[in-house]
């Protein structure tokens, strides 16, 4: 086991009625606030906006908005969000929504103390080393930035698409209902599974050695989101595999399975230029991505993916390795098929070629990717055109 740095501040609360407790927990920092949110039909037809202004009103805190974020969030809209801090001298930050309405409220939150443009963290220019509270009401499990220490935005103008990663941007509270999630589309909850699911992949194929109790940690993680996205899949509206995908989402991305070892985030990092370029829904791009990329390195730690496929799948013990690594791979695609996800590009509506140099040369603008195999750009262009 590799040496290490774990934090995870976050106070997390499951329940029913979770997100009207939102009151009760800003108010433990501040008087005022600014509520983060989608804007969207859903958000006011299906009486979420009322319930969370029903409750910062009865604790009576001053609430400003900041509506209209959109998948693969905009740096833009941190922008007008920084300026309403600045002008109301903000307290706290609610976010309530999935991962963009998060990432964006961190990105405000961290944006305020700074007298440069917030942009700069993301292009590594600058650290941040404060920021406002941001608490969360979660409303879809996926990207885990309800408990975990990063934030990823878009640039408008260039289009590029960068995170930014620290303890400083974990959230105070998380807000958890499983019952905001029972109207969402099959999609977006099966997109969702899978951004949890590569979450934990991202931190299990690593070269670390003897990093057991996270070994198993991962493997049993896995397990169980297959088990619980079966239930759902069978029926949308079953409460329980809802509340453990909400509390699965955190787990797999607060950084407690990447103790102790190395990690490799080349997929995500990949994915992110197909999000940024193509406006792709970022489990898509997983679910394509991932069993391509497995493909194309798995011959570096055959050892490992043999170990994902006897543990994670259940591939008999008594294959050759490079088999049993083989059909695991097969076993992740199947998984991800039988949800009805996308396998090929093609399938999210990219049947051209003509951006993966750029693609390929944006993922490694800060060097060569990946941790099971160093990727280049060279290696990255592969890897889309294996996945066309």
């Amino acid at each position: 086991m590799d040496s290490f740095e774990f934090m995870s501040p976050t106070k997390f609360i499951l329940d029913k009625d979770a997100d009207l407790l939102c009151g009760r927990e800003i108010k433990n920092y501040s008087d005022n606030v600014l509520f983060v949110h989608y804007g969207d039909k859903y958000t006011y037809e299906s009486g979420l906006y009322d319930r969370i202004m029903g409750a910062i009103k009865e604790a009576e805190i001053e609430c400003y908005e900041l509506p209209g974020v959109q998948p693969n969030p905009r740096v833009s809209l941190v922008r007008e969000g920084i300026k309403i801090c600045r002008e109301h001298n903000i307290g706290c930050i609610l976010a309530v929504g999935g991962g963009s309405v998060i990432d964006t409220a961190k990105a405000v939150g961290i944006g305020v103390f700074y007298d440069g443009d917030v942009w700069d963290y993301y292009s590594k220019k600058a650290v941040p080393t404060k920021s406002l509270p941001v608490g969360t009401v979660m409303t879809l499990p996926a990207t885990g930035s309800e408990g975990s220490n990063g934030s990823v935005l878009k640039n408008d103008e260039t289009g590029e698409s960068a995170d930014v990663m620290g303890d400083i941007l974990r959230p105070k509270f998380t807000l958890m209902n499983p019952q905001l999630t029972m109207t969402l589309p099959k999609k977006q909850t099966v997109y969702g599974i899978i951004d949890i699911f590569s979450h934990v992949l991202e931190r299990y194929f690593s070269t670390s050695v003897d990093a057991h109790l996270t070994d198993y940690m991962c493997e049993g993680v896995m397990k169980s989101i297959i088990v619980n996205a079966n239930t759902l899949m069978k029926d949308l509206n079953d409460y329980n595999a809802r509340a453990e995908l909400m509390w699965t989402s955190v787990i797999a991305h607060n950084g407690l399975l990447g103790t102790g070892r190395n990690q490799d985030w080349a997929t995500h990092t990949i994915g992110a230029q197909l999000s940024a370029n193509y406006n792709s829904v970022h489990g898509a791009t997983l679910s394509v991505l991932f069993p391509n990329w497995a493909k194309y390195v798995y011959k570096n730690n055959i050892p490992r993916f043999a170990q994902f496929a006897h543990r994670v799948f259940d591939v008999p013990v008594d294959l050759d390795p490079e088999q049993a690594a083989l059909e695991g791979i097969g076993k992740m695609r199947e998984f991800f098929s039988s949800m009805g996800a996308p396998e090929k590009l093609s399938d999210i509506g990219i049947t051209s070629d003509e951006k993966f140099d750029k693609m390929s040369n944006d993922a490694c603008r800060f060097g060569n990717i990946g941790g099971i195999m160093t990727l280049t750009p060279e290696d990255v262009k592969r890897i889309y055109q294996l996945s066309m």
